[in-house]
């Protein structure tokens, strides 16, 4: 929190309007002048931002939608939402994200769109599937969840399909509790989002006789939530400054750590870690349990989808059509990431990543 949710919620609540109302709109056009994009579209979360965003270009059931296996399920769920079927697609062993060729190999007549995930902000082959989507007349819509202030080939993460679709989830670079955002460039992809986000009004009614001129849905945003964003949005700069150096000091320490890979951010060009994630070569309970005994908190990478009840295939089905994700969930995880930390804090985490790499038994015994 920065100190200043407070005085904000106080304004909005002795306004008497706590609804999706002018504070919502000063937010999401602060949103949108950030990305440097001319449409935000605040609502519930990321996760309905997807939803919507596969409706506003009409995916329904019969149809498939390319997803990345290695995600936080709610890509995946999205898709379901709709009627649609997710194609789950192996990911690159060095990025996390989805793998052009194996998404490439997997477009069906089908094929309605596809959603690459930027995995802890780290941006996907915006190039190469921006071509394959083009080639196969696909529609490209972006997880870019953890990714805002994250930017790479010429722009922000999110900027580059036709919508992009942010979390405001308590653990991402800006918290508006739950909540989420849709950003887009297209102005009638724009309109249709608007009605579909508040039961099918082009904008804001009296809740009497408005018209509502297509079907939508309840997905609105409210005043207090957008209190709490724009209170978190004047610190974002200085938040994702914060975040590169977190990188920029993982990634010296443990340059030479056997076993340990800190998959690639180009912060030259824009890129931001959410969190630091590391690939563990060998022994990743093992150095994850080691740091959680000291208070380092970390987490473990998410399971594949095709391993979870909702989307499960066979084991050995799964070992051929995943391998990539298959050892990136046994392998990695995100390190300490948390704003507050200190460059202090960090060198402490890789002193001990380091010393475990060297001397595992002694650093076990260290309680």
């Amino acid at each position: 929190m920065t100190g200043q949710e407070t005085n904000l919620l106080a304004e909005v609540i002795s306004s008497g309007f706590l609804n999706d109302g002018p504070l919502t709109e000063k937010f999401e056009n602060q949103i949108a002048e950030y990305l440097g994009v001319p449409y935000a579209i605040a609502l519930t979360s990321c996760t309905a931002g997807l939803y919507l965003s596969l409706m506003a270009i009409g995916v329904g059931p019969g149809d498939e939608v390319l997803v990345p296996d290695i995600t936080f399920i709610a890509t995946a769920n999205a898709v379901t939402m709709t009627g649609a079927k997710p194609i789950l697609v192996d990911v690159d062993i060095n990025t996390f994200c989805i793998s052009p060729l194996d998404a490439e190999r997997k477009i069906t007549a089908k094929t309605k769109a596809m959603i690459p995930v930027h995995v802890t902000g780290r941006p996907s082959n915006i190039p190469e599937l921006l071509r394959i989507c083009q080639q196969h007349k696909i529609v490209m819509i972006e997880d870019a969840a953890e990714a805002l202030g994250s930017a790479s080939y010429g722009g922000f993460m999110g900027t580059h399909g036709l919508t992009g679709c942010f979390s405001l989830s308590p653990a991402k670079t800006i918290t508006t509790g739950q909540g989420g955002i849709i950003v887009t460039s297209d102005a009638t992809i724009h309109g249709r989002l608007r009605e579909l986000k508040d039961q099918g009004r082009p904008k804001r009614g009296t809740g009497g006789d408005d018209i509502h001129s297509a079907l939508g849905f309840n997905f609105k945003f409210t005043d207090l939530q957008s209190a709490v964003g724009l209170a978190q949005f004047a610190s974002l700069e200085e938040r994702v400054k914060r975040l590169r150096r977190h990188y920029e000091i993982y990634s010296d320490r443990l340059s030479n750590c056997a076993d340990v890979r800190l998959p690639s951010f180009d912060l030259a060009d824009g890129a931001c870690p959410q969190w630091i994630d590391v690939y563990v070569e060998n022994g990743r309970d093992e150095l994850h349990q080691i740091l959680k005994d000291k208070k380092m908190d970390c987490r473990k990478f998410w399971f594949p989808l095709h391993t979870q009840a909702a989307y499960k295939i066979d084991e050995e089905s799964g070992a051929k059509a995943f391998p990539n994700s298959l050892a990136v969930s046994k392998n990695a995880m995100w390190l300490p990431s948390a704003l507050s930390l200190t460059d202090e804090d960090i060198e402490s985490v890789c002193e001990t990543i380091k010393t475990w790499a060297r001397h595992p038994q002694l650093v076990k015994g260290a309680n």
